[in-house]
C-alpha cells in the first residue's frame, strides 16, 4: 500500500543550498517542503541580533551577486523565484596583512590588483599576470555555460554542443589543482605562500589542495561580479528565498528538526520520508539533505549501513576545521574610515593552518551602517578551531578557555586596530561547540577538505547518493564551501530531481 504523500520533495535544512534546490523545484511546479530545526533560516548565512547589532553568522564576503554572465548565482537564485535585492560593492575583497610586512589589497580592479602585486614582486610579475590570466581563462569557460547538474546527461549533452570549446577547457582542468597552475609560472617561495592564502581564505587548504576550477572562479569574479553585500546583512539571502519559495507554493516548517532519513523496508533500498523529533512522519518522493554528509550518513541514517561510495569518499576527504568566532560590537572610532572591510592576519607562515593560526576579520557596517547601533562598528573575527580542542572540558573550564582565547584574539588584532580593546561595546565569543550546537554540523564543520593532494574536483561527491531517491546538497558536495559554491550545488541538485520528477 503506496503512503499518502506529504510533499513531492522535502529539503532538511534551510541553508543556502537546501533553499536554492527547494525553490528551483518550487518555480519548476513541485511541492516542496523545507525541514529547518532552528527559528530563522539560512543555517551558517544566517543571522542573529544582539544589543542593536545584527551579525551574519558566517563570512560576510559575498561572491555572486553580480549583473551579467552565468556564474551570479545569488542573483539567477533569487530570479528564478521573483525576487531580488539590493547590495553594496566593495572596493577590495581582502586586505592581507602576512609575514615579513607583507601588505596587499585585493582590488576589484583588477590590472590595480595585478599592479601592487607586481610592485611587491617586481622580479615575478610576467609569472602573476600569467598564473592570474589562467584563472581567467578557466572562468571564462564556466561564465560561458549554464551551470546546472552534471549528473544530467541531456544537459550535459545540450551544453556541450552549444559550446563545445568551454566544456572541453573545463573538462582540461578538472584533474588540476592551483598550486600545479601557480607552480609553472612562479619560483619566488613567498609570492608562492601568497598565493597559498588566497586560496586558504576561501577554501582552508592551501594552493596545492585547492581544485583550479574553484579557483579559477574565485580569482576572477572578484573583479567580474565583484564582492557584493547585501543590504541588511547576509541573511537576508536566505529571508528573500524563503520569501520566493512561499510565493512559488513551497512552504518551511521551523523547529522542524529531523531525527531520521525512512527508507523502504529491507536494505534501506530508496528514501521515502523523514522523521522529526516529536514523532511525526513526513512521506516524499524525494529526500533532499542539506545536512553534510557526515551527518546523513551518520546520524539521520544511522540504522542503515555505510555505502562503499560514501566510504570511499570519506577516505579521501576529511572535516575541514569549525572556527573561534568573536562577534564584537565596537565604537566606529576604532575602525578608520578608509579600512578596507576584510582581512586576514597572520604573522608566521609555518602557522597558517595551526590552530587559530590565520584570524579572518569582517567590518560590514562600513558597508552598511544599519547593521549597528549610530556611532558604532561591527567587527567579526574568526579564526580556524578544531572541536578536539573544545570538549572534556566542565563548564567553567569552558568558559574560562573562552575568555582567554577571545584576550589572544583582540591582542593580536591590536597590530591592525589599535583602538578596538578600548572601544569594545559588546562581545559574544563562538566555539566549535556552538557551531555544532546551532547549525547542526559534525564537529562545527564548514565541509571537507581533501585528506591529501586531491585530482582537482574529480574527487568530490555530486548530489546523487547510493540510495535511490536521496539528495545530498551543500558545501560537501561539488563544488565545495562557499556561499555561490553553495548555490551551485542547490541549482545542480535541484535540476537533478527535478529531471527526475520528469519537471525539465
Amino acid at each position: 500500500m503506496s503512503q499518502i504523500l506529504d510533499a513531492e520533495v522535502i529539503v532538511i535544512g534551510s541553508g543556502l543550498g537546501g533553499l536554492v534546490t527547494a525553490t528551483q523545484l518550487a518555480a519548476k511546479g513541485a511541492s516542496v517542503i523545507v525541514l529547518e530545526r532552528y527559528l530563522i533560516p539560512g543555517g551558517s548565512g544566517g543571522y542573529f541580533e544582539r544589543n542593536g547589532y545584527r551579525f551574519d553568522v558566517g563570512a560576510s564576503m559575498i561572491f555572486g551577486f553580480g549583473d551579467r554572465g552565468t556564474t551570479n548565482l545569488l542573483t539567477r537564485a533569487l530570479a528564478a523565484v521573483n525576487m531580488k535585492m539590493e547590495t553594496i560593492a566593495d572596493p577590495v575583497q581582502i586586505h592581507y596583512h602576512l609575514p615579513n610586512k607583507l601588505e596587499i589589497e585585493v582590488h576589484r580592479d583588477y590590472e590595480k590588483f595585478i599592479k601592487e602585486l607586481g610592485d611587491r614582486f617586481p622580479h615575478e610579475r610576467e609569472g602573476i599576470r600569467k598564473f592570474y590570466d589562467e584563472c581567467w581563462h578557466i572562468f571564462n569557460c564556466l561564465n560561458a555555460i549554464e551551470l546546472l547538474s552534471l549528473e544530467e546527461w541531456r544537459y550535459l549533452m545540450r551544453v556541450f554542443f552549444q559550446n563545445p570549446l568551454a566544456c572541453l577547457g573545463l573538462a582540461a582542468y578538472l584533474p588540476q589543482n592551483a598550486g600545479d597552475i601557480a607552480k609553472k609560472y612562479i619560483r619566488d617561495r613567498e609570492l608562492l605562500q601568497f598565493i597559498d592564502m588566497e586560496c586558504y581564505c576561501w577554501s582552508v587548504v592551501p594552493a596545492e589542495r585547492t581544485p583550479a576550477i574553484n579557483a579559477g572562479m574565485v580569482f576572477s569574479d572578484r573583479h567580474y561580479g565583484g564582492i557584493n553585500y547585501p543590504k541588511g546583512g547576509v541573511g537576508k539571502i536566505a529571508e528573500k528565498l524563503v520569501e520566493g519559495l512561499d510565493k512559488a507554493g513551497g512552504e518551511i516548517r521551523y523547529g522542524a528538526r529531523v531525527t531520521q532519513i525512512i527508507t523502504k523496508a529491507k536494505s534501506g533500498r530508496g528514501a521515502i520520508g523523514v522523521k522529526l523529533a516529536n514523532g511525526d512522519i513526513l512521506y516524499a518522493k524525494k529526500v533532499v539533505s542539506n545536512a553534510t554528509r557526515w551527518d546523513t550518513f551518520g546520524n539521520l541514517l544511522k540504522d542503515e549501513p555505510l555505502p562503499n561510495g560514501e566510504r570511499g569518499w570519506q577516505d579521501r576527504y576529511q572535516k575541514s576545521p569549525s572556527f573561534l568566532s568573536l562577534h564584537l560590537g565596537v565604537a566606529a572610532s576604532a575602525i578608520p574610515d578608509a579600512a578596507a572591510c576584510h582581512h586576514i592576519l597572520l604573522e608566521d607562515w609555518d602557522d597558517m593552518q595551526k590552530e587559530q593560526g590565520t584570524i579572518f576579520v569582517s567590518i560590514p557596517t562600513l558597508l552598511d551602517r544599519s547593521l549597528a547601533p549610530e556611532g558604532h562598528h561591527i567587527v567579526h573575527t574568526f579564526t580556524p578551531s578544531w572541536m578536539s580542542e573544545w570538549e572534556g572540558l566542565s563548564a567553567s573550564e569552558y568558559e574560562q578557555k573562552k575568555i582567554i582565547a577571545a584576550e589572544k584574539l583582540c591582542d593580536r588584532l591590536l597590530v591592525i586596530f589599535p583602538k578596538l580593546e578600548e572601544c569594545l561595546d559588546y562581545q559574544e565569543i563562538g566555539t566549535p561547540r556552538s557551531h555544532r550546537r546551532f547549525l547542526g554540523r559534525a564537529d562545527g564543520t564548514y565541509g571537507p577538505i581533501p585528506a591529501g593532494k586531491p585530482w582537482g574536483l574529480l574527487g568530490m561527491p555530486f548530489n546523487r547518493t547510493s540510495i535511490p531517491d536521496l539528495y545530498c546538497v551543500g558545501d560537501s558536495t561539488f563544488p565545495g564551501q562557499g556561499l555561490n559554491a553553495v548555490a551551485f550545488s542547490g541549482f545542480a541538485c535541484g535540476h537533478l530531481v527535478a529531471s527526475t520528477l520528469g519537471l525539465v
